[in-house]
């Protein structure tokens, strides 16, 4: 045992317990099923397509070694936080480790922000295709997807880190049931007896910073797209550039959507059940994962051809 700085006696905590729908236990067996099949779906989907880009020789391109770049974090992201959430809901294992539960937080927050940054490189790449052609192999090159992908890494990691830093540093009292599914960092740190100011205003500062510069600068890309598009004048040039980008921002604009969501029901958590923003965080990690890859395939010829002749080596 040890006093921290406000005289308040302190209980060592090494692990936590997942408090999964506290309120609404019935949610977990209604929502265990479509969940597990969703993931399966993401892991499956960007598997593919992953693979699909690796071997196919006329994907070697930097828009698709970007759309690997979202792949893998998809792959991450819900490897991190889905099978712990099936796990309490099939087998009620709520425990996690001290530290494990602060790597999940970790992985949740830098992933989630790489994925909105890689976003904004996307539609750069989208921008500079639709609006400057002709200077695009020479602007978007191999070496721009590599420089693209360390900014992606550093930015992200450098601030990000902080927020499992102060939370674990934070005094517990014994206190260890996080009303929860995964390890968010409020949730986890509302159960110090220590101030939380500093954890609330970086989490809220650094979220905006991050998120918000990305979101402002994706819409500005496709405003200028979108100008662009409609003084195009040759036939079927319009429709073929909305359909290029279209796939870009309809993901891109459901990631925010959900986002949005989930803020907001956060604002007016007195009018709504504390569980639905716990849903919504959780499929927040799962749903976009498991569009990601279906509605390229979907929407570019090029892969859609790729994951045929895969699926014929496969076969034959």
């Amino acid at each position: 045992m040890t006093t921290n700085q406000n005289g308040n006696i302190s209980t060592d905590v090494s692990d936590f317990l997942l408090n999964c729908f506290a309120r609404s236990p019935s949610w977990q067996l209604s929502i265990s099923l479509p969940l597990s099949l969703l993931f399966l779906l993401a892991m499956g989907a960007n598997g593919i397509l992953l693979i699909t880009i690796w071997t196919e020789a006329s994907l070697h391109e930097p828009m698709y070694y970007l759309l690997s770049i979202l792949s893998l974090l998809d792959i991450v992201l819900c490897l991190t936080v889905i099978p712990k959430v099936l796990a309490i809901f099939w087998f009620d294992l709520k425990s996690i480790g001290f530290y494990a539960c602060f790597l999940q937080m970790f992985i949740m927050n830098c992933f989630l922000a790489m994925e909105s940054c890689t976003f904004m490189v996307m539609a750069y790449d989208r921008y500079v295709a639709i609006c400057h052609p002709l200077r695009y192999p020479s602007i978007i090159t191999d070496q721009f997807v590599a420089k693209a992908a360390i900014f992606i890494l550093a930015r992200n990691v450098i601030s990000t880190v902080p927020i499992p830093i102060l939370s674990s540093r934070l005094h517990y009292c014994g206190r260890n049931v996080i009303e929860n599914c995964i390890c968010a960092n409020m949730s986890v740190s509302s159960l110090s007896c220590d101030d939380v100011t500093i954890n609330r205003l970086y989490q809220f500062a650094g979220g905006w910073t991050l998120l918000g510069s990305d979101l402002i600068l994706i819409f500005l890309s496709y405003s200028l797209i979108l100008q662009a598009v409609l003084r195009l004048k040759a036939e079927g040039a319009m429709a073929k550039a909305l359909s290029t980008c279209g796939s870009h921002f309809i993901l891109i604009l459901f990631f925010s959507t959900i986002l949005l969501v989930f803020v907001l029901t956060h604002v007016v958590k007195k009018k709504v059940s504390p569980d639905v923003p716990v849903l919504l965080n959780v499929l927040h990690h799962v749903i976009p994962a498991a569009l990601n890859p279906i509605v390229y395939g979907v929407r570019t010829q090029e892969i859609k051809q790729g994951i045929g002749r895969l699926l014929d080596r496969a076969w034959y």
